[in-house]
Parts: structure tokens; C-alpha cells; sequence
């Protein structure tokens, strides 16, 4: 079962958890982002469904656990930028972009499958992914402000949205809006 962040997460878990629950057997794959982790500005709502997405998954994970059911695996998937042209346009500082460039779908799938197959709780990609949420576990909030700015994460989501904006202008000029 793949539980992806739309408010129908909560009905397709009641649909299938009852019977993983009975059979003790069965694995429950969360697809977020790592705008779930940590997040970056423009994009608010986006970042906030995905922290309730993980949210669920934790949640969920230790209900199952305190069920005592250790036949229901549980994966987070958490993936950097993916090249599927939802985000184009989003831009980290141009020095750091060659070490983080979009992510390939296939890598991502590969890496998720991966996961799966092996029992991970959680896969981040790339692992860079895992040291920034750490970070930002354990140093101050103005701390990580500065990190966000040196690799240029703070304002990364701008180029997207003005590329947006100038492409509902576009159309709504095309048709005389």
C-alpha cells in the first residue's frame, strides 16, 4: 500500500490495516519529499502536506508497533528534487548545484525499491538529505537560516514561482483574461 499526502490517506488505511492487522503481514510505503523534513519558503502549503504526511507515517508506524504486529513493514520515502518538471525552475546557489543536481526518477524508484525490499524505515535521496535533517534536529534555528542561505535553499523555490506566475500572465493575457 502506497500512502501518498491527499486527505484520502486516512481511507485507504482504514480500508487495508484492518486485514494487514489480522494476517500480520504486509508493508506501508509513504511517499513524501524532503520538504516534509525541513522546509523553504514560497512553497508553504506544499511543505506543510508533506509534514503531515510524514506525521501520519510516524504516527502510524508506532501504532503499529504497540499493536505488537512485527509482520507490517513500514517505509518512509523522502526524496530530494525530482526531474518530473513539477518544481522547473527551482534553483539552489549555482556552486552547489552541480553536487545536488534534480534527481532522476528512475534513481529515486530504484532507491525507494531498495528500501522496500530490504525492511528500510526510511530512504532519503540523496543520504545528504539525512545530515541537513539532523542538523536541523540539533543546532538553533538561526543556525540553520544560514546554511539554508549559503546553499541558497532559503529562496530556491523563487525562480519556480515567478516562471509560474509569468506563465499564468501568459495564458490569462491569451485569453483575455
Amino acid at each position: 500500500m502506497i500512502l501518498r499526502c491527499h486527505s484520502w490517506d486516512q481511507l485507504t488505511t482504514k480500508a487495508f490495516l484492518p486485514k494487514m492487522l489480522e494476517m500480520n503481514h504486509g508493508h506501508i510505503v509513504t511517499v513524501a519529499s524532503s520538504l516534509g523534513l525541513f522546509s523553504t519558503a514560497g512553497v508553504e502549503d506544499y511543505c506543510a502536506s508533506k509534514f503531515g504526511a510524514i506525521g501520519f507515517h510516524e504516527s502510524l508506524s508506532h501504532e503499529i508497533k504497540a499493536s505488537e504486529k512485527d509482520g507490517i513493514k513500514m517505509t518512509l520515502v523522502c526524496p530530494y528534487l525530482v526531474d518530473t518538471g513539477m518544481f522547473r525552475g527551482c534553483r539552489i546557489r549555482k556552486e552547489i548545484e552541480p553536487f545536488l543536481p534534480p534527481l532522476r526518477p528512475e534513481f529515486c524508484v530504484k532507491q525507494a525499491m531498495r528500501a522496500i525490499l530490504t525492511d528500510q524505515p526510511m530512504i532519503c535521496t540523496p543520504r545528504i538529505v539525512y545530515m541537513v535533517n539532523f542538523m536541523k534536529s540539533i543546532l538553533p534555528f538561526e543556525a540553520i537560516v544560514c546554511m539554508y542561505r549559503f546553499l541558497g535553499a532559503d529562496k530556491c523555490m523563487y525562480p519556480f514561482l515567478a516562471q509560474r506566475k509569468e506563465a499564468m500572465n501568459n495564458n490569462e493575457a491569451k485569453n483575455g483574461i
